[in-house]
């Protein structure tokens, strides 16, 4: 059984910085594609980054240079580094588990973190 945990979010100005941990209980985590997907007020959920078993992340154009996304294998974790934070980045932040099994895909998600930025 899959569980994701985020924390991390908050209330910061624009211009500020936060840091989103993500950790993982279950034994498929380092051998799964790790994201960070968003959804703001009245918007689909899109995928904010991600990062591979073998470390070759990808990001959402409107977050390039500004946010950093990690992980941890040692401690089932994952981080999004969020720096230069702008009003639009306000959004509820969720982590996902990709789980590719016999050519199908398993997501699991977490509950959400909530990050404003203030203008």
């Amino acid at each position: 059984q899959v569980q994701l945990v985020e924390s991390g979010g908050g209330l910061v100005q624009a211009g500020g910085s936060l840091r989103l941990p993500c950790a993982a209980t279950g034994s498929i985590f380092t051998i799964s594609t790790m994201g960070w997907y968003r959804q703001a007020p009245g918007n689909e959920r899109e995928l904010a980054s991600s990062i591979t078993t073998r470390g070759i992340t990808n990001y959402v154009n409107s977050v390039k240079g500004r946010f950093t996304i990690s992980r941890d294998n040692a401690k089932n974790t994952v981080y999004l580094e969020m720096n230069s934070l702008k009003p639009e980045d306000t959004a509820v932040y969720y982590c996902n588990l990709r789980h590719n099994l016999f050519g199908r895909e398993y997501d699991y998600w977490g509950q959400g973190t909530q990050v404003i930025v203030s203008s």
